[in-house]
């Protein structure tokens, strides 16, 4: 995915939804750029793959251009592409023929120690191995609450399902993931 130049632009989400439902192109460009980064983010974790995460951010900020008129509440665009963006990972998943083992990303060192460094990326390498042996709904659940903050409430919303549901499939990946990182403690 091809790195674009953020814009500091002080204009809020929802001025810019309403310009851009207007046919304001920059308006959605701003949008665009507000928002991808954190969109290819978590699709990359949820797929584990780069060139995937690109197809499917792409998609989704394609279909938001094109369905953007159907958005209620301008305030609600950010949970809005998290929805999207998760319903595009889980159907790559449900369409993906079964993989002997997916390869980690690389990530980059880590400043101070080489040491450190280098425990630091076995680690986020034992992580990214053990992502995709969660169910892809414990994945996207416990992607949306550690990686991307998002309370409980928001996940629900998200995914479409209860907050109940959504603590529960978190615990389960929490005790899933502890196991496997178990000797990093």
């Amino acid at each position: 995915m091809t790195q674009i130049e953020v814009v500091d632009d002080p204009l809020d989400d929802v001025t810019l939804v309403t310009r851009a439902r207007d046919g304001d192109l920059r308006a959605y460009e701003v949008l665009v750029l507000r928002y991808q980064g954190q969109m290819y983010r978590f699709a990359a974790r949820m797929l584990a793959n780069r060139a995937d995460a690109e197809d499917v951010v792409q998609e989704v900020f394609l279909t938001a251009w094109r369905k953007l008129e159907q958005l209620q509440e301008g305030a609600a665009f950010v949970s809005w592409l998290y929805r999207t963006t998760t319903t595009r990972c889980l159907n790559v998943i449900r369409t993906r023929k079964p993989q002997a083992e997916v390869e980690p990303e690389e990530h980059e060192a880590t400043g101070g120690l080489p040491e450190r460094s280098i425990e630091v990326s076995e680690q986020m390498a034992a992580l990214e191995r053990a992502l995709p042996t969660l169910t892809k709904e414990q994945r996207a659940c416990w992607l949306l609450r550690e990686v991307d903050g998002l309370s409980y409430e928001e996940i629900a919303k998200t995914i479409g399902c209860s907050v109940t549901v959504v603590r529960g499939r978190i615990a389960r990946a929490r005790v899933q993931l502890a196991e496997v990182m178990a000797p990093w403690r």
